[in-house]
């Protein structure tokens, strides 16, 4: 199977074939897989080299003049390095793009801290008119990009090497899908995080929803997997910062009393590089770590 990159980089190279007004903007990263685009539409395909917030300003720039710009590098440097950028030269102006990132928390761990960003789910949140995916799946990736590029608005699309064994149907609204149903508690796992939170709970009474796009949050899917329960418990497995969506799902339970256990990437900086699945089970994000949590959680 291929990865969400390679997927990322097909899709667009066609998308850019068959639409005039995309363009896509590139740091260096990923340009390799981009060169027959960047021979086939020179004034479209744009390398600015290792300047990150020169980067978000000339997509910015783009979409001033009317263009659909896909922005690309890996995440720390997307979202986290030019901020500023992102905040100013996006929002402040009012103009739209799409931001596909590579790298996620931990996908290459021997590049370090610098090329990890486990916070940048968050730090978007502090921003107004943001919708964000994270695809479990190259399938889903693809789809959720298709989607993205047809519109105007603002969209932040997280890839990453982690990958759910199956697809599973995205797009619409965007809601969040019922994977398993159970009387007990509801446990959302989030993109990538689907196929250890299936893991986890075989032999649970639980609901587990499946969620690519997190921002906009699903309120209503949420209350509807509650359903008339007096009271929620509720977990949100989550690929990044732990923690990053309780806000949201306290605020969709508000008239409702309820528990949130958010699960993700501590904060803590682990500073031995490893492997991924070894980044995954020192934040117990692994089936035994979340087996352990959940159940806890619950009394199970």
């Amino acid at each position: 199977m291929d990865t969400m990159r390679d997927r990322f980089i097909s899709t667009t190279s066609h998308l850019l074939d068959e639409d005039p007004r995309l363009a896509l903007v590139l740091a260096e990263i990923s340009r390799d897989g981009f060169s027959r685009a960047e021979r086939a539409h020179p004034h479209r395909v744009v390398n600015v080299g290792i300047r990150e917030q020169l980067l978000i300003g000339a997509g910015a720039g783009m979409a001033l003049t009317g263009m659909r710009p896909i922005v690309h590098t890996f995440a720390s440097f997307l979202v986290e390095r030019p901020f500023e950028q992102v905040k100013l030269d996006f929002g402040h102006q009012g103009v739209g793009g799409v931001l596909v990132s590579a790298g996620a928390s931990y996908d290459w761990p021997a590049g370090g801290f610098t090329h990890m960003a486990p916070g940048d789910v968050a730090l978007l949140d502090t921003l107004d008119g943001w919708t964000v995916h994270v695809p479990g799946h190259p399938d889903e990736a693809e789809t959720l990009l298709r989607d993205a590029v047809t519109g105007d608005d603002r969209v932040y699309v997280r890839l990453s090497m982690q990958s759910n064994e199956r697809a599973r149907p995205v797009g619409g609204a965007g809601g969040f899908t019922t994977v398993r149903e159970g009387t007990g508690g509801v446990v959302i796992a989030v993109g990538p995080m689907l196929d250890n939170v299936l893991a986890a709970t075989e032999g649970l009474d639980v609901t587990v929803l499946y969620a690519t796009t997190v921002r906009p949050f699903d309120g209503d899917g949420l209350r509807g997997a509650v359903g008339n329960r007096p009271a929620a418990d509720v977990v949100i497995v989550e690929p990044y910062l732990a923690g990053t969506s309780t806000v949201a799902a306290n605020d969709a339970l508000a008239a409702l009393p309820h528990r949130i256990l958010g699960l993700g990437v501590a904060r803590e900086e682990l500073r031995r590089y490893g492997q991924m699945d070894e980044h995954l089970a020192a934040h117990g994000l692994d089936p035994r770590g979340l087996r352990q949590r959940i159940g806890g959680f619950l009394g199970r």
